[in-house]
């Protein structure tokens, strides 16, 4: 996984815990649901990114 990919993926869940966390204190529950659903991509991306590293460590390429 490339450092610019590492960074933009760190940022989109910052962001998310970031509009959970505000969703939480302003009781807004549509915001909660953005700020989990960014996470949850972020990690999913973030996840795809270690299998494709983890292949090329095995494969060589």
């Amino acid at each position: 996984m490339g450092l610019g990919d590492k960074i933009s993926n760190k940022a989109q869940e910052a962001a998310g815990k970031a509009k959970e966390t505000l969703g939480d204190a302003t009781n807004n529950e549509k915001l909660q649901a953005e700020g989990a659903g960014d996470q949850a991509a972020a990690k999913a991306k973030q996840a795809g990114e270690h299998v494709k590293d983890a292949a090329k460590d095995v494969f060589g390429k």
